[in-house]
């Protein structure tokens, strides 16, 4: 008994030319999401564009100054702000911000101020008395990268007279309590003694460069 064997019918053209399409249309659809998610990228139809038409700087003064920057001290402060109503909960009504000023105060010497008969020499001219005021403190800097709103809560009219008036409240109040309790720190702080303790080595040290053999600085509150 002979047992034939069958074979698998041929592809026909047909049905090879629809793979072909179907392979082509494939590759061109992934060719257009890969252009569309280029261009949309490029363009961002959804970003924002800036375009800074600031006017040139204005240079309206300047000063000499005769002061040295003796010492600086960088500060750190949490202002913690509650704002409440009298008759409503916070929940309604009130504000608690939570607000980190970082900066700096400058401690320097004027020497504007200092008197004509503030420094003597003696005869031989190996000796020299120097009288200086007391440093002083400069207004604190704050830092804008470093000081920010870290957290805060508003009551649900706070929120809507937010949204209505399209601004945040004003960061003008937190960054000038910020600046004071700054100012007070470095006015407890040691940085006005250091400051003079600079002061009267620098002084020291430049007369004699110039062949001081024996220099004494002095404070105009010292006898």
């Amino acid at each position: 008994m002979t047992t034939s064997r069958t074979t698998p019918p041929e592809v026909t053209p047909v049905r090879r030319r629809w793979w072909r399409y179907a392979a082509g249309l494939l590759v061109l659809a992934v060719l257009l999401v890969v252009a569309g998610r280029l261009a949309w990228t490029y363009l961002d139809p959804r970003g924002e564009r800036t375009i800074d038409r600031s006017q040139p700087v204005l240079l309206e003064s300047i000063k000499d100054l005769s002061r040295f920057e003796a010492a600086t001290g960088t500060f750190q402060v949490v202002v913690d702000l509650e704002k409440d109503a009298n008759f409503l909960p916070d929940a309604i009504k009130g504000t608690r911000t939570l607000f980190v000023g970082a900066g700096g105060v400058d401690a320097y010497v004027d020497f504007s101020s200092i008197a004509t008969n503030a420094i003597t020499v003696s005869e031989d001219r190996t000796e020299a008395t120097v009288r200086l005021p007391h440093a002083q403190l400069e207004k604190p800097n704050l830092d804008n990268d470093r000081s920010y709103v870290f957290a805060q809560q508003r009551g649900l009219f706070d929120r809507v007279s937010d949204f209505l008036s399209g601004s945040p409240g004003d960061q003008r109040e937190l960054y000038l309590l910020a600046e004071k309790k700054i100012t007070e720190a470095a006015v407890a702080s040691d940085l006005r003694t250091r400051a003079d303790a600079n002061t009267k080595a620098m002084m020291t040290g430049l007369l004699k460069s110039l062949g001081f053999t024996k220099v004494s600085v002095k404070f105009t509150d010292e006898p």
